[in-house]
């Protein structure tokens, strides 16, 4: 009896134990179903929205946008102040002296020097490596080290030889500061020098990808890899309660598939004007779930809206606006935004679902190297191939029958009229005879002798039925054979970055106010141009566009860049511009702007009626035009 008491009662305890440990959390102030799984809080490691959306939160930069301004003003962030130079190249940053890590220590010029050199590190691997080249000598810094490393392997072989990376690394340090311009003068004094004038460089210094990190944190957990010579680091310091950030909440749970949780920042230099205290992000992969779980009542906030019933939800808002028409159009008339006008309306569940146009759009790429990662070699190298099956694509079917969200059919990379002063090129129109001829002219009529072609995408966002619209164009405009190749989100990510793909599903939403946030993507070795593109007369407008200091020329320049893209050598397809589609109730939540550029700075979010906070709404700038 005794013998099977004992097993009883340990598994008893056993149970008891996992009870305590993986109790459910108090419900948080404000709870969000973020789009997709956080898959990195390394700043220079970012790229995807969900990792910057939550970046936002857990770390603050030297200035940050104004989402409640129409110009989208860079605002004091950890620099209360600012000066620029005469010549436009050199920014001197004034840190407030109250700004401080989620430990109390307080945030210093020499932790930015820190961070931003580990993001010019070959080895960190930054999509974002270019915007750090921006400063002088980052470019000459980030070569030198990419060769030193590649001597030291050559020259070493994988021996163990610790002495010689420690070499290396105390000669790095060195070399940074004698090449890139970038000092801490003392600890609450930035100066950085840029290799040219860049006009939106404070909506850089607004980017997630460059906020701080805490050099003693990130130290622990770094290594010199003896083999090799490059700086390695273990990943275990983004997890909580590791994790050390300067910005408004601290990550207090991070369980992968299930839930995040963050809790407010005392030490956050404005803790006493946030209007929550906590955060809850639990992980909802399926659409349909996440519409339920705002509707009853889970979740107050739904960051990127999919089921296709979306556009049955937005016509009953539609037909809402017709029921209250006159008053709509006083709203709209006296320069309310879209929030606000809904705020002002009577309150009805058909107003919690919003589509804002977005600085973003879906795209698709094509793998432009000569070989795929199977070694055959790839047709879509040709730009006459590129252009024939871009031409073949009916989008205007896409976004009338399957998107149905209002989202225009895109031919070129940039939202058109998202930039003043920008003007578009032309791009492609649906012309599937032109494309046959394409085809034909490339080597193969009536799609004869190509191969199947593998179309890639994600499990994520519904996509299939748009993959699956354009594997119907190709096969019967151009001959074709298609065959879909769904991945989970990761795998899909990998495939990207690997290029291990002949063409996938791809889309791009603008970090900053200039051109090149889109253009960018297609540079030759840039670390998002997934397609590999490479084209030297492309990446010669850019380099003159850097070079240019009269405005309107620079855009010019800009201007004849975007339509090689999308007119002669079509390393992507554009396929439609986003809506950005949110679910939430403006008569319950504040905090959420509908500025085109769509981000969301959800330390702002106010809980309307809670007890906690101001329970003021946030307005945006009323439209005077």
């Amino acid at each position: 009896m005794l013998r099977v008491f004992v097993p009883i009662v340990f598994l008893l305890a056993l149970v008891g134990a996992v009870v305590l440990v993986d109790r459910p959390l108090p419900r948080a102030d404000f709870v969000f179903v973020n789009r997709g799984d956080v898959t990195t809080l390394d700043p220079a490691q970012m790229s995807w929205q969900q990792d910057l959306r939550v970046a936002r939160l857990l770390f603050e930069g030297l200035t940050r946008s104004d989402v409640f301004s129409r110009d989208y003003e860079a605002m004091p962030g950890v620099a209360e102040r600012w000066d620029v130079a005469e010549n436009g190249r050199t920014y001197t940053f004034h840190l407030r002296r109250d700004a401080r890590w989620s430990n109390g220590r307080p945030v210093t010029a020499g932790d930015f020097v820190y961070s931003w050199r580990r993001a010019l590190l070959p080895e960190v691997g930054s999509d974002y490596v270019n915007l750090f080249q921006l400063i002088k000598g980052g470019k000459a810094f980030y070569d030198w080290r990419a060769a030193a490393l590649a001597e030291f392997a050559a020259k070493h072989q994988g021996s163990d030889l610790s002495a010689a990376g420690e070499r290396l690394w105390q000669e790095t340090l060195t070399k940074f500061d004698e090449l890139v311009g970038l000092k801490a003068v003392d600890d609450h004094t930035l100066v950085v020098e840029l290799e040219r004038p860049t006009p939106y460089f404070l909506d850089l210094t607004s980017f997630a990808v460059l906020h701080p990190l805490y050099p003693p944190l990130v130290q622990a957990y770094e290594s010199i890899d003896p083999r090799t010579g490059r700086l390695k680091t273990r990943p275990d310091w983004t997890k909580p309660p590791n994790l050390v950030g300067n910005g408004p909440f601290v990550l207090t749970v991070w369980r992968f598939k299930r839930d995040m949780r963050l809790e407010k920042n005392p030490h956050y230099w404005r803790a006493g004007e946030l209007n929550i205290d906590s955060i809850g992000i639990p992980t909802i992969e399926d659409p349909n779930a996440q519409v339920l779980a705002f509707r009853t009542g889970a979740v107050q906030w739904v960051s990127d809206v999919l089921p296709v019933y979306r556009a049955d939800m937005l016509d009953a808002k539609a037909a809402f606006y017709r029921e209250h028409q006159e008053e709509y159009n006083r709203l709209k008339a006296d320069g309310w935004d879209p929030v606000e006008i809904d705020r002002r309306l009577p309150p009805d569940p058909r107003l919690s679902i919003h589509a804002y146009p977005a600085f973003g759009l879906e795209f698709y790429n094509f793998n432009c190297k000569p070989k795929l990662a199977d070694g055959r070699d790839n047709p879509f190298h040709s730009p006459l191939v590129r252009r024939a099956f871009a031409l073949s694509v009916d989008k205007e079917a896409i976004v009338k029958s399957i998107r149905r969200a209002g989202e225009p059919a895109a031919a070129t990379l940039i939202p058109p009229g998202s930039l003043k002063g920008y003007r578009s090129p032309k791009g492609l129109e649906f012309d599937p005879q032109e494309g046959r001829r394409l085809l034909a002219q490339a080597g193969y009529p009536d799609g004869k002798g190509f191969i199947t072609v593998e179309l890639l995408f994600s499990k994520d966002g519904g996509h299939d039925l748009i993959v699956q619209s354009v594997a119907k164009n190709w096969e019967e405009h151009l001959g074709v054979r298609v065959m879909l190749a769904q991945k989970e989100v990761k795998v899909f990510r990998d495939d990207l970055k690997n290029t291990n793909f002949m063409v996938s599903r791809g889309s791009w939403f603008g970090d900053y106010g200039d051109a090149t946030t889109f253009l960018d993507l297609n540079r030759t070795g840039d670390g998002n141009n997934d397609r590999k593109y490479s084209n030297a007369a492309y990446d010669a407008l850019l380099d003159r566009a850097q070079e240019e200091r009269d405005p309107e020329a620079r855009l010019r320049i800009l201007e004849e860049a975007e339509r090689i893209l999308v007119e002669d050598d079509l390393p992507l397809i554009p396929m439609f511009v986003y809506s950005q589609i949110y679910l939430f109730d403006p008569h319950a939540i504040t905090g959420f702007s509908s500025h085109p550029r769509q981000l969301q700075n959800l330390f702002l979010v106010d809980v309307l009626g809670d007890g906690k906070g101001s329970d003021n709404p946030m307005v945006m700038e009323r439209n005077k035009n």
